[in-house]
């Protein structure tokens, strides 16, 4: 796909309006608005011709496409990962704020596009639960602890699956200790093993960016916070991507980590360092065994994973913008502000998994039954007409974006990562002067999941420092 966005190149950020709920009437000729509902009615909505959906409940809808026989669209599969900002933009079309979908396995989901009621969704944790122990198919039995779902949505005894009291317990922990990491100094790491990085192919006048930088980088530096030997960094990168992208493979690259990590614990209960993960086993909260073990693999796996694509994201933009990439090099333009950009335009996580209704209630029109899931489109609701009806406007300092979530589940560690990005691009740049992209900015594509959008490859090309050589 050509990885342009289909609001335009490089649209600005927008400016959103308050946090309020905006009223919505349901679409003239919807069904009744419940996901059952939805499932069987939704040709109504697309097709009046449409043959009715199959009696055992799976529609004929094609991945991501458009619709065959009348059903929800599937967010997996081939056909959902060419252009997943496309089939938002025609969910929203469709059904508007809020749209019923399929994750893998045909589980059913309401996918959460409108801004305002993202911001309802994240903000009320009375309504709106983390718990997926309300889950109703898992519930039920129709999502099992085999599905591929469950490394993304199963509940676990961390910070991210609880509400009151007991997240602020344990994300206390998390914050207590992301706090100390980011005041120790986490930039040298990064330039220790950006420079390490780029040594590899420093010599040689090219490199792919994506393969051969961003996509390993933040997880060496994580190695060093949590106290990891650098040599289970590739790995551990390869199992954390697998794991947010779902597939036959996703559980068991998510016991592997869950084994690397077990065998950390156990050995810093032993031997205790200056790292994140002794300072979980001793903080005040008294994290179990459990506990400790279900945090470091949060934080691993979201750190590395969403650091990792915005870090990807970043340097297409600055790339594919000369004027950008001028400022940055001559020292107007600070890369925090390409970053705010990205972070409203192309989210790392795109969509985020998973809230679970604790009541009956209705959302921009739609009937959610209690226990019903919802996903949050965060990149569709960043781009949702209703409050930035004008793209072109750029509201630069405005960080009212949905790219780290919000409320009270809102990402603590988002300092450290843009740390990260910060220090990995002045590293790059410095070290590789005519620093240029390699091919046409429209051959770059992009392959997405259910829950993220990762660019294929950035080639470049670069001039050999005499003493590169």
């Amino acid at each position: 796909m050509n990885d342009r966005l289909a609001h335009g190149p490089a649209a600005p950020r927008g400016c959103p309006v308050a946090h309020g709920e905006a009223e919505e009437e349901a679409r003239e000729g919807a069904n009744d608005g419940t996901i059952g509902g939805a499932i069987a009615g939704v040709r109504d909505l697309v097709d009046d011709g449409a043959p009715a959906r199959p009696d055992d409940g799976v529609p004929d809808r094609a991945d991501g496409g458009a619709a065959d026989g009348g059903g929800p669209t599937r967010l997996y599969g081939p056909g959902s990962a060419a252009d997943p900002y496309g089939i938002h933009a025609r969910l929203r079309e469709e059904y508007g704020a809020v749209a019923p979908v399929l994750l893998e396995g045909d589980v059913p989901a309401w996918l959460v596009l409108g801004y305002r009621e993202n911001r309802r969704v994240l903000d009320n944790a009375h309504q709106f639960s983390r718990d997926a122990r309300v889950w109703r198919d898992r519930k039920e039995g129709r999502v099992d602890d085999t599905s591929p779902l469950i490394p993304m949505l199963g509940w676990r005894p961390d910070c991210v699956s609880q509400d009151g009291a007991p997240h602020r317990r344990l994300r206390g922990a998390v914050t207590d200790n992301l706090r100390t990491l980011a005041g120790r100094g986490i930039r040298r790491h990064v330039a220790h093993f950006a420079h390490r990085q780029i040594d590899a192919f420093a010599a040689t006048g090219s490199a792919d960016l994506v393969s051969e930088f961003a996509e390993y980088l933040p997880m060496l530096v994580l190695t060093r916070l949590f106290g990891l030997p650098a040599a289970e960094g590739r790995n551990l990168a390869v199992s954390c991507a697998q794991v947010i992208k779902g597939g036959a493979d996703a559980l068991a690259h998510n016991d592997l980590i869950m084994r690397i990590l077990a065998d950390l614990a156990e050995r810093k209960r032993a031997e205790p360092g200056a790292d994140f993960t002794t300072g979980l086993i001793a903080h005040e909260a008294g994290l179990d065994a459990d506990e400790v073990l279900s945090h470091l693999r949060l934080v691993l796996i979201t750190a590395h994973t969403t650091t990792s694509n915005l870090l990807a994201r970043v340097l297409q933009l600055v790339l594919t913008d000369t004027s950008r990439l001028a400022g940055l090099v001559g020292g107007e333009l600070d890369v925090s502000a390409v970053v705010e950009e990205v972070l409203w335009n192309t989210p790392p996580l795109a969509v985020l998994p998973g809230r679970f209704a604790v009541v009956d209630l209705e959302l921009a029109g739609r009937r959610i039954k209690e226990g019903d899931l919802l996903v949050l489109a965060l990149g569709a609701a960043n781009l949702d007409p209703e409050i930035r009806p004008d793209a072109g406007v750029s509201v630069r300092g405005n960080q009212s974006h949905l790219a780290f979530s919000g409320g009270a589940h809102e990402c603590p560690g988002q300092g450290i990562g843009e740390a990260i990005i910060g220090t990995a691009v002045d590293v790059l740049l410095h070290r590789l002067p005519g620093l240029r992209l390699a091919v046409p900015a429209g051959e770059l594509t992009s392959t997405a999941s259910t829950w993220e959008a990762r660019l294929d490859r950035l080639p470049v090309e670069f001039a050999v420092r005499p003493e590169e050589e």
